[in-house]
């Protein structure tokens, strides 16, 4: 049991590392611009339980999707793992991901459907991006049942974080600053970078000695 609530709590961290959500909040303020109150509280709802969703999904039919396309638990973890160190990367240089957001020109499509920004770019990228979904589908592809669950709550518990930061968000920016959020953003890149390193390494090993 011990040992379940350790992984746990590894997995809580490297998926609230990888959401990131103080550094959400500026997108979250940016892409709602000029909205009511109200709407951008039902955005920031939506595109929280649309992303929750879609990471519970690949949770519990990870195994099958893997079977299906004959997909190797060290195969995706090494490609998880450089997605992961590409976000960190970036992160680190103060850049915006490719992988983890997207480009002006998704932004811009995306204002002008108002309501509509909940499910893309919120959702998707920012919130269940490929690093996320390749994390938890790692993490939980040669595992029980009881790992799935957890990686459910430790989802659920971020998407509530997350939440918070989007509605406080003018709030937060203003107490904290801009420039501790970029630090906030550098110190999440490191522990990322390293993160996706680590899988990389663990594919490796996993396909060498993998029987094929």
């Amino acid at each position: 049991m011990v040992e379940l609530i350790t992984s746990g709590i590894t997995v809580f961290i490297a998926l609230f590392a990888m959401m990131n959500p103080a550094a959400n909040a500026p997108v979250f303020i940016s892409l709602t611009e000029g909205m009511k109150s109200d709407e951008k509280r039902t955005i920031a709802l939506r595109s929280n339980i649309i992303s929750f969703f879609i990471v519970s999904s690949f949770c519990l039919m990870g195994r099958v999707i893997f079977d299906a396309f004959g997909i190797t638990i060290p195969a995706f973890r090494i490609a998880g793992g450089i997605l992961i160190f590409l976000i960190g990367r970036d992160m680190l240089n103060g850049d915006s991901s490719e992988v983890h957001t997207p480009t002006q020109e998704d932004n811009a499509k995306s204002l002008e459907a108002e309501l509509s920004i909940s499910v893309c770019p919120l959702a998707i990228p920012i919130l269940a991006g490929p690093g996320i979904i390749a994390s938890t589908m790692s993490y939980v592809s040669d595992k029980g049942f009881s790992e799935a669950i957890f990686c459910i709550i430790s989802m659920a518990i971020l998407n509530a974080i997350n939440y918070f930061f989007f509605v406080s968000g003018e709030r937060f920016l203003s107490f904290i600053g801009e420039s501790a959020i970029k630090v906030i953003s550098r110190m999440m890149g490191l522990v990322l970078a390293v993160m996706g390193v680590q899988m990389i390494i663990r594919g490796v090993y996993g396909a060498m000695h993998l029987n094929l």
